[in-house]
């Protein structure tokens, strides 16, 4: 970890811009751009100010990052981007993707994903990633000539290998069992937390009225008018206080959604394996095929039906140099077939070694990461109802006075 480039670069996404621009079909678009900030830290331990480098980059060209990194490297978790448009989210927030409160949001989102890649020791020292961060003119053309897309796996290829694969993986079946579970967990659990929201939304803002009947109240006292006026502004103050609540709880909400993408990242590398393994049992097929084929020239029997053995009886037998020959080829694929299995083992197992390495990195950095938010969330609710309590008791001492 002393040399992931986290180590070496200060790396902020400051700022975010709307802009308005032609797209690919020539139709004009608004969109938001983002700007990222790179800072060399070893200049500053020697006492020198590094100059900041800078550059523009939309949440399009974060998704292709995303995407050349998940195919790249498919034996790894690969950090997660923050949501494109706004989900779990309760009334009083916007979902539309151009408001400034969720462009912000999306913008800490987005930082945390870069920091999340250069501190990661393997995908902090890949080059794309690095000119993603450094080279903002021709970056595009630099991914696309890595031709990664075409090792991307089909969908259809995938889906098939899940419900044809004969031995799976123990470990990776549970895994994609669990990742399951974690993001249905995850996905109840911002639910109940949008609904608790728009109900204290409610709540303190019906204390509104308290400082509004308080006030009018005061208007026909004239010894506990003070007083009431007094306790009414407590009162006005304890229901405006939700909207920075609320707005500090969003951040571990965030946090929160971030596991939850993370949950479709471990079933991407479980959904790899599942392929591997199925290609591998697809290969040991053929070769064993190939050698009852070869068998069965040498040999003149036939063990099971096929179209082969009928059309010998209908048409009669091989000669013996047409057999030889069919022998020979059937050998020389045999032979092939034999090194692309042992080929497909061996990768299968360096597959299965990287793979659950980084699984084993996710799962500490995962069990952190989500325990620090829970025990923050709750200093955060003890910190609210800790200014309830003070308002209350502030009120209290207005009413004492009357």
């Amino acid at each position: 970890m002393e040399d992931c480039l986290a180590k070496k670069m200060e790396i902020t996404v400051s700022e975010a811009e709307k802009r308005t621009g032609r797209n690919a079909m020539n139709m004009q678009e608004t969109y938001t751009a983002y700007l990222i900030e790179t800072r060399a830290v070893e200049s500053q331990s020697e006492g020198q100010c590094a100059p900041v480098d800078s550059l523009w980059r939309r949440y399009s060209e974060f998704e292709l990052l995303r995407n050349y990194l998940s195919v790249t490297y498919p034996h790894i978790v690969v950090p997660p981007l923050p949501e494109k448009r706004a989900d779990f989210v309760w009334h009083k927030l916007s979902a539309d993707n151009m408001d400034p409160d969720f462009v912000e949001r999306r913008r800490i989102g987005l930082e945390n994903f870069l920091l999340r890649v250069a501190s990661h020791p393997v995908l902090c020292q890949d080059k794309i990633f690095y000119s993603f961060l450094t080279q903002e003119g021709g970056w595009k053309e630099m991914v696309n000539e890595t031709g990664f897309q075409l090792k991307a796996d089909s969908r259809v290829k995938a889906l098939n290998a899940t419900f044809r694969v004969k031995n799976p993986d123990k470990r990776f079946t549970e895994l994609k069992h669990y990742s399951d579970e974690l993001q249905s967990v995850i996905s109840h659990l911002l639910r109940v937390r949008a609904r608790v929201a728009d109900r204290l939304y409610g709540v303190y803002k019906v204390h509104g009225n308290y400082g509004r009947v308080f006030s009018e109240w005061s208007a026909i006292e004239k010894e506990m008018g003070d007083g009431l006026q007094s306790a009414g502004h407590h009162m006005d103050v304890y229901a405006a206080s939700i909207d920075d609540i609320l707005e500090e709880e969003e951040h571990y909400a965030d946090q929160l959604k971030e596991y939850l993408f993370y949950a479709e990242a471990l079933r991407a590398v479980c959904r790899k394996h599942e392929l591997m393994q199925y290609d591998l049992e697809m290969a040991a097929q053929d070769l064993t095929s190939k050698k009852q084929q070869c068998e069965e020239l040498a040999t003149g029997t036939v063990r099971t039906f096929s179209l082969k053995g009928m059309t010998s009886k209908l048409f009669g037998q091989e000669t013996p140099e047409q057999r030889e020959a069919k022998i020979k080829v059937l050998e020389e694929q045999i032979q092939e077939g034999e090194e692309q299995l042992k080929a497909k083992n061996l990768e299968g197992r360096d597959f299965v070694k990287s793979a659950w390495a980084d699984i084993e990195r996710f799962k500490e950095q995962k069990n952190h990461d989500l325990k620090e938010a829970l025990i923050s969330y709750a200093v955060m609710q003890i910190s609210m109802c800790k200014k309830g309590i003070q308002v209350v008791c502030l009120a209290k001492e207005c009413f004492s006075k009357m």
